[in-house]
């Protein structure tokens, strides 16, 4: 389990297989961990390390998980494409293919903004995303869910910068998909797979929306996750677009 020291940010991967470079942010909310692959539909470092070197990290402070770092209240999602970045740096990822699952979706929007010159292509799969049904889910969650863990560990931070600082990941932004605006996808010339989800912190309006403005995406069947067949069938449609995404071959 390497761990990859970036100044004051210890940043936990794994790797497997060779080819193309993927990398892969896993889902779970703020406590998205390496390890918590294991319990998505599918695991990307055992499904596509026969074609692609794939590189999957530890989102930072997710409890349970062994990426450490500052709490940047302020550059919340920058602060995780900050160590997506250097990790694609340290692996020698001039440029890569991206997927992420859950809280990986406007993670990898705000990395299209930062870098999208090194993106050859993006796979999201049930993204999260904004819905005024459900307003201030994401709030609720992390608060309860993820913040007395990590206060407890990290004696240093209270519940009032988390409180503050989900307020500025979550409640304080435009809503949509949180990093990046409408006209930011409808201008994204990437190539991008969206796999849609239909629960309130994936909620399926806001996933096919990004679908249908981003000018060079596609959308797996719906619903995916339903039984193993279908799942078989969306790996099957991810595999096909980092093949045809892939800048070697």
């Amino acid at each position: 389990m390497p761990i990859h020291e970036n100044g004051p940010v210890s940043i936990h991967y794994e790797e497997a297989g060779s080819g193309f470079p993927l990398l892969v942010i896993p889902g779970g909310g703020l406590n998205a961990t390496v390890a918590g692959l294991a319990n998505h539909a599918f695991n990307p470092l055992e499904e596509f390390g026969d074609s692609n070197r794939v590189a999957a990290l530890d989102l930072r402070n997710a409890n349970g998980g062994k990426t450490e770092g500052p709490l940047d209240i302020e550059r919340n999602w920058d602060a995780f494409t900050d160590d997506q970045l250097a990790l694609a740096d340290h692996l020698g990822f001039d440029r890569f293919m991206v997927m992420g699952f859950c809280i990986g979706g406007p993670m990898i929007w705000n990395l299209l903004k930062r870098a999208g010159d090194r993106v050859a292509g993006a796979v999201l799969v049930h993204p999260s995303g904004y819905s005024s049904s459900h307003d201030g889910i994401f709030y609720k969650n992390n608060i309860e869910g993820w913040a007395p863990d990590f206060c407890a560990r990290r004696p240093e931070v209270t519940m009032e910068m988390v409180s503050e600082y989900l307020h500025n990941m979550y409640t304080r932004r435009d809503g949509f998909v949180f990093t990046v605006d409408r006209d930011f996808v409808r201008s994204c010339e990437t190539p991008v797979l969206v796999l849609p989800d239909d629960i309130p912190a994936h909620p399926y309006a806001t996933a096919m929306e990004t679908a249908l403005l981003a000018p060079n995406a596609q959308v797996s069947l719906y619903p995916w996750k339903e039984n193993d067949r279908k799942i078989r069938l969306a790996v099957k449609h991810i595999r096909t677009f980092l093949q045809a995404n892939n800048p070697r071959a």
